[in-house]
């Protein structure tokens, strides 16, 4: 929950492109990570799917200056402006990235293949017309901080009245491989070209995700009736909300901070 998304990781990229900090192939590798390979399909003037270099360079011919996230959920359009057909889609997917500069976004399909143990991930972004209007519910990245900062004092609360086990061998190997993986990874959250405070609003906001992500997946704690783990969940869905809202905000610094 709240990892890194794969619309955050183009957005970052492609924002680190445009502004010369990259290559056009180290943005594409950075933007693949893990998976085997990402094409992007519905670019004007092509027939069928292209690679990431090429349509990186096709969107930056067509007129995008700049990349944003979206992280939609139901009920919250968080970063979306519209049409239906492609809210409707980024819902879906759970996130999106939508240029700035030219009407167009991009929406994340992701396939699997493989046996248990040595599977690979491919990804096809759909390019799609998008309505130039402001993002919804997105925050700056000093709202966004300020939220965090009382979002992390009510997880660990509500994680404490709760009872939830958040705690024990289990919980504490997740937390030690989060902070050896943000040891390791070090000044590279984002991708060059962005401020200090997206970097440390989005590490903020992760933690803050890993916190969710234990109490969800390691147990009911004390919540063993229907009606408490319901509560839980009530109680954990804001503080949910604040951490995706900061990760847009953060993915979203680099467009913010050049049209201000």
């Amino acid at each position: 929950m709240l990892s890194e998304p794969r619309s955050g990781r183009l957005a970052a990229w492609g924002n680190a492109l445009l502004a010369g900090f990259v290559s056009p192939d180290d943005a594409a590798l950075a933007i693949v990570g893990d998976d085997a390979v990402h094409r992007v399909e519905g670019l004007p003037g092509e027939t069928g799917p292209v690679g990431l270099t090429l349509a990186l360079g096709r969107l930056r011919a067509l007129g995008v200056t700049g990349y944003r996230v979206a992280l939609p959920a139901p009920g919250h359009p968080l970063g979306l402006s519209g049409p239906p057909d492609f809210n409707a889609r980024a819902l879906d997917a759970e996130e999106a990235v939508v240029a700035s500069g030219a009407a167009y976004g991009l929406v994340p399909e992701v396939y699997e293949a493989g046996p248990a143990g040595d599977v690979h991930v491919e990804v096809v972004w759909h390019c799609l017309p998008v309505r130039e209007a402001p993002p919804a519910d997105v925050p700056s990245l000093g709202e966004a901080e300020r939220e965090l900062a009382e979002a992390l004092r009510d997880a660990t609360e509500v994680l404490s009245r709760l009872d939830v086990a958040a705690s024990g061998p289990v919980a504490e190997a997740a937390i030690d491989a989060y902070r050896a993986r943000a040891s390791r990874g070090a000044g590279e959250t984002l991708a060059p070209g962005y401020p200090p405070r997206a970097v440390r609003v989005l590490e903020l906001a992760q933690r803050i995700g890993l916190l969710i992500s234990v109490a969800y997946e390691n147990g009911h704690g004390g919540a063993v009736s229907a009606s408490e783990m319901v509560a839980r969940g009530e109680a954990l869905r804001p503080v949910e909300r604040v951490a995706r809202r900061a990760q847009v905000a953060a993915y979203n610094a680099y467009v913010e901070e050049r049209e201000r």
